[in-house]
């Protein structure tokens, strides 16, 4: 096995629905611009309230990826 070394970058996902939904939204994001992705954290979820009703999910992700010299 090679020696190797990975990258993380942070992407904030939303969604109306989920926070599962706005995990896979900063992973599909990251995907767009990062290949060869390894390994996703989620730092932080948090969640805005509007009239006593969560209106928008938030996941603050960490995404690695290999990095290629």
């Amino acid at each position: 096995m090679s020696d190797s070394v990975y990258k993380f970058v942070e992407f904030v996902g939303t969604s109306k629905e989920s926070w599962e939904e706005a995990v896979r939204n900063a992973i599909n994001t990251a995907a767009k611009r990062y290949s060869d992705l390894r390994i996703a954290e989620v730092v932080k979820l948090d969640t805005v309230i509007e009239g006593n009703r969560l209106s928008l999910f938030r996941a603050r992700v960490k995404v690695s990826y290999r990095y290629h010299l």
